[in-house]
């Protein structure tokens, strides 16, 4: 059974960073992604990472405060996020591709999902 797992989030003041994490479980997938929705949005791409070579891709909002990384021994990928802003305040989704063709920057190219953290930066 295939499980992603999202931890990491809280309440945070601006400024302040955080690690999100998503604990990957059933099997081994072509891309990873983070996306995040904040309340009265539409859910928006943040980040993404190749399993196996690495590759990353970054929303232009949030390239240079967030950073993606895998840790393939632990079937686990982070979110680093920096200099938070109440902006960033919405629940960050994981998110699993399965093929390498799929889109990367658009949630239709994503099979599985998790159930999301919350993340609230206070000003």
């Amino acid at each position: 059974q295939v499980q992603l797992v999202e931890s990491g989030g809280g309440l945070v003041q601006a400024g302040d960073s955080l690690r999100l994490s998503c604990a990957v479980s059933g099997r081994t997938f072509s891309r990873y992604a983070w996306f995040r929705q904040a309340p009265g949005k539409d859910r928006e791409f943040v980040a993404a990472i190749s399993w196996s070579g690495g590759a990353e891709y970054y929303a232009d909002s949030v390239k240079g405060r967030f950073t993606i990384a895998r840790d393939n021994g632990k079937n686990t990928v982070y979110l680093q996020i920096n200099s938070l802003k109440p902006a960033d305040t919405a629940v960050y989704y994981c998110a699993a591709s399965t093929s390498p063709t799929m889109p990367i920057m658009t949630d239709h190219g994503y099979d599985y999902w998790g159930q999301g953290t919350q993340v609230t930066v206070s000003s």
